[in-house]
């Protein structure tokens, strides 16, 4: 028997439509709450499209520090869609990783559209000793204006109920690697590094990493945990996002639509050549 599609929920609406009333089929975009515990502890709890599950987790695991490296994440007991517990993962860590009983490895609730969810200041996140992105990389701006369209026509689950972010990433050519749905950006963006973490792929040097959203704080952090170098948005970023960027070498680009982007920091990865500004804007 085949399993039903969770990432989608079927329902009837009443549509009006130039002065007439009906009934009709409408798909929507499911939201579900998700914990991951390992033991005793809760690691965290987010509110997810269901879908890539082992993804998210192994992607959120590493993206906010609880684990570094393949060989910590020793399995994940996934929930089928008949259990109980169905929104509950158990994790194995390896022995060796020491889990804070008052913290529970930052232990919080990340909603599907959170920010900086669970994090004191940005002194903390500097705490952890991220590394600056490799800097090799030159990237052709034709190449990135390519990439929103690309995106768009991929995005399965979208299409069918208009109410889903999208994380994708790209090589240096604009070839799509991997592309993520979910209702929360940030998930979107673990489920494409735990495909990167689960597949022995990081650090992502020479890629491209392509949100349907704004590039927030927190987007920015898990680009930069991944390796990858570049992140580009079809929308703004903010101004905590642009200081981290800055900060940490990231090259971060905004209003990537059309033929043209915003350059927020590090425009040395990008083959252009601005002018001088004429003026304070």
């Amino acid at each position: 028997m085949a399993q039903k599609n969770r990432s989608i929920e079927v329902t009837q609406v009443t549509q009006w439509e130039d002065g007439t009333a009906d009934r009709v089929v409408d798909y929507l975009a499911a939201e579900e709450p998700l914990e991951m515990r390992s033991g005793r502890f809760s690691l965290g709890i987010t509110l997810r499209t269901p879908g890539d599950d082992e993804e998210l987790v192994a992607g959120f695991l590493f993206t906010e520090g609880i684990i570094s490296r393949r060989e910590d994440l020793v399995a994940l007991r996934m929930p089928s869609n008949t259990d109980a517990a169905r929104n509950l993962v158990r994790v194995t860590l390896n022995s060796n990783l020491r889990l804070a009983a008052n913290s529970a490895a930052r232990r919080f609730s990340a909603g599907s559209a959170c920010g900086v969810c669970g994090k004191a200041s940005i002194t903390q996140l500097r705490r952890r000793g991220l590394r600056r992105p490799k800097a090799a990389t030159l990237f052709d701006p034709e190449m990135l204006c390519k990439l929103p369209p690309r995106l768009r026509e991929t995005q399965t689950v979208f299409r069918r109920t208009g109410g889903l972010h999208a994380a994708a990433l790209f090589s240096v050519t604009g070839e799509l690697l991997v592309l993520r749905e979910d209702i929360g950006r940030h998930n979107a963006v673990d489920k494409v590094i735990g495909w990167a973490f689960l597949g022995g792929c990081l650090p992502l040097d020479g890629h491209v990493l392509l949100v349907s959203g704004r590039g927030g704080f927190e987007i920015v952090q898990k680009t930069i945990t991944a390796g990858i170098p570049l992140l580009a948005s079809v929308s703004a970023p903010s101004g905590l996002a642009v200081q981290l960027a800055r900060e940490l070498g990231l090259t971060l680009v905004g209003f990537l639509r059309g033929r043209r982007f915003v350059i927020y920091s590090c425009e040395e990865r990008i083959a252009v050549s601005a002018s001088a500004p004429v003026g304070v804007f």
